[in-house]
């Protein structure tokens, strides 16, 4: 192993060489670098060797090379390349090629070949790493694609990026991508056979026997590959970004209009093609005489009249939840879009409004539009079909609880009196119990009922078989007890409340501050509180531990307790609980906090 490593620093030698003597490294550079690869070729000749050596010893010499590419623009010296970058590259490309080679699964690899290939334009060994990566991994059409737009964009070779896709579609007869990309292939091809014509034609040049060939230049070799990929694959998304990509191409008119006579005759029941023409009625450009922002309000909304009657005759032809939420979409869409004429603002709220009304009825619209039709009638002021709507939303949802929060929310808004019914109605639907909808309960509740009806509603949470319902009730019950009776309603809450589980830790704290507020604070009950709460918490929260300490170290603590609790605490928190809490109780003895 030391003969072949020496063999191979050696053949390092005359590039060193010429590094100094051209001045871009001094000779303390040439050793250091000598150790250094030294060091890295002993790892790749091991007997066990490493993917990640072979990583190093690669970065390493891209490294070299792009030092190298600095020092040469400083100093502008701009020679003998041939004897310096060039045997630095065959020496990377030689060991990707191992490390290929002993680890052909690994795809990242293989394209940090590729990228090294590209950047340091060695486009002859390009060919050979694409083709030697596709036969180990022909089943990943990216990698084909890939290798096809390499052939094309950076050799310039259609005729190898035309053989590349075909074998492609041999490996992937149904793969959309490999399709597209050929599609695209053959009219970056014409178009460039288009640009050849017109240099010679402006040169006037004699081409002799050479001539362009008329269907090549008007794309009748992407019209074949579009025949070929519509007979293996159909769907009208597929034949649309088919058409997007013709349409990049100002020469291909003629194709255009055969993919959409294609799609209106053969696809009319999928709603993409019913929403791709309805939104062609936008392309059309505005008038002269319509350059005003009234004159071009006025154009918009008579496009997008056109549009929405497309999408009419669409949800007539396709009564289907996909093309109303097409429709709607749209519709939703140019709403949003923001302009200082308030008719064209008004026309495009009623055309939404419609659309949504038109879904609802055919029972067809998706749950998650329902919150804009609410906020889209709520706009127009028209508060009656508003409420109509959220009590609509409940009827067709009855088992969401997002639907029956937004109708209530909506209808609370609204002032609504059937908002009271509607909550008990909720809670009867909606299973497990939800707890939003407890919680915009009792917040209604506090705000329009009597304060007998609104504990009358917290006795009964507090019933709830739900932990989650029952602990959170608690929670806000206590607050509320504070906020409209005071303390010694707040008191007798906790004292009815704390021996009844779950708990949560805001029922506690909530306490502890409510007793910290008073003016004769009894520090019995803040430590009653804080025992309740290590009862059911002092194995996870540790702060809940040292804000207990603190209390002991401050004016109506005792500090003597704070050793205790230490010691107690050390034996109740569990995990990485144990060493945070010495972290924060350390912080604490040395005054850091």
């Amino acid at each position: 192993m030391a003969e072949l490593v020496q063999r191979r620093i050696e053949e390092r030698i005359p590039e060193l060489e010429q590094l100094e003597r051209v001045g871009l490294f001094t000779k303390k550079e040439i050793k250091s670098m000598l150790k250094r690869t030294t060091a890295l070729e002993y790892k790749l000749h091991r007997r066990d060797i490493a993917k990640e050596d072979f990583i190093a010893y690669i970065q390493y010499e891209i490294n070299v090379l792009e030092l190298i590419k600095k020092r040469r623009t400083n100093i502008g010296y701009h020679f003998k390349r041939d004897d310096i970058e060039f045997p630095i590259m065959h020496r990377v490309n030689n060991t990707f090629r191992r490390a290929t080679s002993k680890w052909q699964e690994d795809v990242q690899l293989w394209l940090s070949h590729v990228a090294f290939c590209k950047k340091w334009s060695t486009k002859g060994e390009l060919s050979k790493v694409f083709s030697s990566m596709l036969a180990v991994h022909p089943d990943k059409p990216a990698l084909w694609v890939m290798a096809a737009k390499c052939e094309m964009e950076d050799r310039g070779s259609s005729e190898s990026a035309r053989h590349l896709f075909l074998r492609a579609l041999r490996f992937h007869p149904d793969s959309k991508k490999v399709y597209q990309e050929y599609f695209r292939m053959e009219l970056m091809h014409a178009e460039k056979l288009r640009k050849q014509q017109e240099e010679l034609e402006k040169a006037k040049m004699d081409v002799g026997e050479y001539e362009f060939s008329p269907e090549i230049l008007s794309g009748k070799l992407a019209e074949v590959v579009y025949r070929d990929a519509t007979q293996k694959i159909t769907g009208a998304e597929f034949i649309l970004s088919l058409l997007q990509i013709a349409s990049i191409f100002d020469f291909t008119k003629d194709l255009q209009a055969t993919i959409l006579q294609e799609l209106q005759s053969q696809h009319t029941d999928d709603s993409v093609t019913w929403d791709f023409m309805a939104k062609r009625e936008l392309e059309v450009t505005v008038t002269p005489e319509l350059q005003t922002a009234k004159g071009k309000a006025s154009d918009t909304d008579r496009k997008e009249e056109r549009c929405c009657a497309v999408y009419e005759e669409g949800v007539k032809n396709l009564n289907t939840e996909a093309m109303w939420t097409c429709y709607a979409n749209f519709c939703l869409d140019r709403y949003k879009r923001k302009t200082n004429v308030q008719e064209l603002k008004d026309k495009r709220r009623e055309r939404l409004l419609k659309a949504l009304q038109g879904a609802h009825q055919a029972e067809l619209l998706p749950q998650t539009l329902y919150k804009t039709w609410l906020e889209a009638s709520l706009s127009s002021g028209d508060e009656e079909a508003t409420a109509q709507i959220a009590t609509a939303a409940t009827r067709r949802f009855s088992q969401s609880p997002e639907t029956w929060s937004l109708a209530l929310q909506t209808l609370v808004k609204l002032g609504s009196a059937e908002a009271g019914g509607l909550f008990q109605e909720a809670l009867g639907h909606v299973n497990p119990k939800s707890l939003p909808l407890w919680l915009q309960w009792i917040q209604w509740s506090e705000s329009n009922r009597s304060a007998e009806e609104t504990e009358a509603l917290f006795q009964k949470g507090l019933l709830s078989p739900v932990p989650d319902v029952s602990s959170a009730v608690k929670e806000k019950y206590l607050d509320w007890s504070y906020r409209t009776g005071g303390y010694k309603k707040a008191r007798k809450t906790f004292t009815s409340l704390h021996e009844h589980r779950p708990f949560t830790k805001a029922f506690f704290t909530t306490m502890i501050q409510i007793e910290k507020q008073q003016e004769s604070l009894k520090m019995n009950n803040v430590r009653d509180c804080y025992e309740r709460a290590l009862r059911e918490f002092g194995s996870t929260d540790d702060d809940l531990w040292m804000d207990y300490i603190k209390e002991e170290r401050g004016p109506h603590g005792q500090p003597e307790n704070c050793g205790k609790l230490h010691w107690r605490a050390m034996k109740a928190l569990e995990g990485d609980n144990v060493e945070r809490f010495i972290t924060l109780y350390t912080l604490l003895q040395t005054g850091h906090i």
